[in-house]
């Protein structure tokens, strides 16, 4: 399943924007949300991930694309805005009905319809997200209590100070628990109604599992 990210959708929804110069700057609160999103998504689904930033009044220099922690991130240089470069790979997607699309713009969203992709609300995605990193970290918290958005001041600051500053790769292992093989089990090692909890699901038990079927379409 290949994941699309509007990523300035997604940051405006949250909140999480840097506040001046000692609070951070959208250089800050972009690199913490792409830090958060590395270390969050389930491994396997990171090189199938790709998150779209608007260019527009963008410094000399900035490339067209990079990789950050596994996923591809790309900058709609030369293009209107960031909805353009998305729509286009939305259309160029050769396997769209395994193509999640997470935004809340409605002219994506009905890009992703025309191509019968899948279409997540910003909102909603992260909240999921959020609850199933906390589920991961503590699998006895309730997980049915959701992070109130969009993020007072305090949450902002302490989410951009965890996450804008981190070494992504260590930081994944020590969010990501250990698990082990079983052939009584699910995938990874817990049992199946574990495992449909677990992080390597980004989405609840249930959500878009004719997405998650190995099988094509």
């Amino acid at each position: 399943m290949s994941l699309l990210i509007d990523g300035y959708n997604l940051l405006h929804v949250t909140g999480i924007f840097g506040r001046g110069s000692q609070g951070g700057s959208l250089k800050r609160s972009r690199q913490a949300l792409l830090n958060f999103l590395a270390t969050s998504l389930p491994a396997d689904q990171l090189a199938t991930t790709t998150i779209v930033f608007d260019a527009q009044n963008a410094p000399p220099g900035l490339p067209h694309a990079i990789q950050h922690g596994g996923m591809s991130v790309r900058y709609a240089a030369g293009y209107p805005d960031a909805d353009s470069l998305i729509e286009e790979l939305i259309q160029a997607e050769h396997a769209p009905r395994r193509l999640t699309v997470v935004s809340s713009d409605h002219r994506i969203q009905r890009a992703a319809r025309r191509r019968r992709a899948m279409i997540v609300d910003s909102h909603q995605w992260y909240v999921q997200l959020i609850q199933l990193r906390r589920l991961a970290q503590t699998p006895d918290s309730a997980s049915d209590v959701k992070p109130q958005l969009p993020l007072c001041k305090a949450d902002v600051e302490a989410w951009l100070n965890e996450f804008a500053n981190i070494d992504v790769d260590q930081l994944r292992k020590e969010v990501t628990p250990e698990r082990t093989s079983h052939p009584k089990t699910g995938d990874k090692g817990l049992p199946r109604a574990e495992a449909d909890r677990n992080l390597d699901n980004p989405f609840p038990p249930g959500y878009a599992e004719d997405l998650l079927d190995d099988e094509p379409p």
